[in-house]
């Protein structure tokens, strides 16, 4: 799932991508896409974009503010999957759910592309209300948020399951959370409160007058505290554009950079929200109760995916469902924490209502059918088929 490194550089990719661009027309949107009409039509405008933990916040302003309609904003959540690209409008990718429209002849198209359809916008420049300060660039009142609250039952919480929550964490996400915790050497299932409690007296260690400011950040850089970690582990995918939209290759660049998420010979286990933490050494004393950490070797190790820029090949039916079989999938309460986090706008219509009417079209076949039905198909196992 895109966390806070890939909305930045999103951003970054479309204010230096669509920068010196003219967008024309109206705003085009997919039946299927997880978000509003956007009433917005200008004949010339531009487009600019800024990002605050898992949000990024686009907006287009007409060139002509005095005969143009006004600046609409949207805000957009990526899901899993979501991203921005910038390509011809004869060639749209797969799945683009959003796309904006340039002036220039043949046209291109800035698309907003969410394969699993978990992403979505809304209309306003508002953030989730819900959703504290950023980690990365609202750093400072990202640390005094959550160690002023640090009475939140939240924080009786495992720390890794309390590194998900957005209210304290924006931008945090799984691989984010394991390099983290893995570098600290922080076990996931340590309470966070114990685990934030002592950087309170730090905190106060940090304020002594005695200490002139270059000591004071050489303290920081020689000792860094998880809070700080959360602010400058981003910021490395960032400043060495490790996910760079505009440079899908560096996906290897990333892969070597991870130090435990995915790495062959960690340990992983799944917490009470159903999300895999990996982890070196013990898990801590509150790891959920029936499960032993899985140590993944080389072979078996898990590979991230980069979804592919050209239309799938033509297949048959057959080879369509052995490679469905055959795909690894996320695992439902997985999805399920996914689509709580991202505050989808509620199930897709149509999925409950043909379940149901599938379900109301059959008929119960009484209990004692059933059973005489088995029992016949049980004795002409191997039998030739009555003419």
């Amino acid at each position: 799932m895109p966390e806070c490194p890939e909305l930045h550089l999103a951003g970054r990719f479309i204010n230096t991508a669509c920068g010196a661009l003219v967008f024309a027309g109206g705003v085009e949107r997919s039946p299927v896409g997880r978000g509003p009409e956007v009433p917005f039509r200008s004949e010339a405008y531009s487009i600019s974009a800024i990002a605050r933990g898992k949000e990024l916040r686009l907006t287009l302003s007409a060139l002509d503010a005095a005969v143009g309609p006004p600046p609409q904003d949207l805000v957009f959540r990526f899901g899993m999957s979501g991203s921005f690209r910038l390509c011809p409008a004869a060639e749209l990718p797969r799945h683009a759910h959003l796309r904006f429209l340039t002036r220039e002849s043949p046209p291109r198209a800035l698309c907003f592309v969410d394969p699993r359809r978990f992403g979505s916008w809304r209309l306003g420049d508002a953030w989730q209300p819900e959703r504290g300060p950023c980690v990365i660039s609202e750093y400072q009142a990202f640390r005094e948020n959550v160690l002023k609250n640090l009475d939140d039952r939240a924080f009786d919480k495992p720390i890794c399951e309390v590194l998900l929550n957005q209210k304290y964490f924006n931008g945090i996400g799984n691989y984010l959370r394991a390099e983290i915790l893995y570098r600290l050497k922080i076990p996931p299932f340590e309470k966070a409160r114990t685990v934030l409690e002592a950087l309170q007296e730090q905190e106060k260690s940090k304020k002594d007058p005695s200490l002139t400011l270059s000591k004071k950040v050489k303290l920081r850089q020689e000792n860094p505290d998880l809070l700080e970690l959360c602010h400058t582990v981003p910021t490395e995918v960032i400043t060495a554009e490790l996910l760079d939209p505009e440079h899908s290759d560096n996906y290897a660049a990333f892969k070597n950079w991870l130090q435990c998420y995915l790495v062959p010979g960690m340990s992983s286990l799944r917490d009470r929200n159903g999300r895999t933490i990996w982890f070196q050494g013990e898990p801590g004393p509150m790891a959920p109760k029936g499960q032993k950490p899985r140590k993944v070797s080389r072979k078996e190790s898990p590979q991230l995916k980069v979804e592919p820029e050209a239309p799938s090949p033509t297949v048959t039916p057959r080879a369509s469902k052995q490679r469905h079989r055959t795909a690894v999938k996320t695992p439902k309460s997985e999805l399920k924490e996914e689509e709580k986090e991202e505050e989808a706008d509620g199930p897709r219509k149509g999925r409950g209502r043909r379940k149901a009417t599938a379900a109301s079209a059959l008929p119960e076949v009484p209990l004692g059918v059933r059973r005489s039905r088995r029992i016949s198909a049980r004795r002409g196992e191997g039998a030739a088929p009555a003419v």
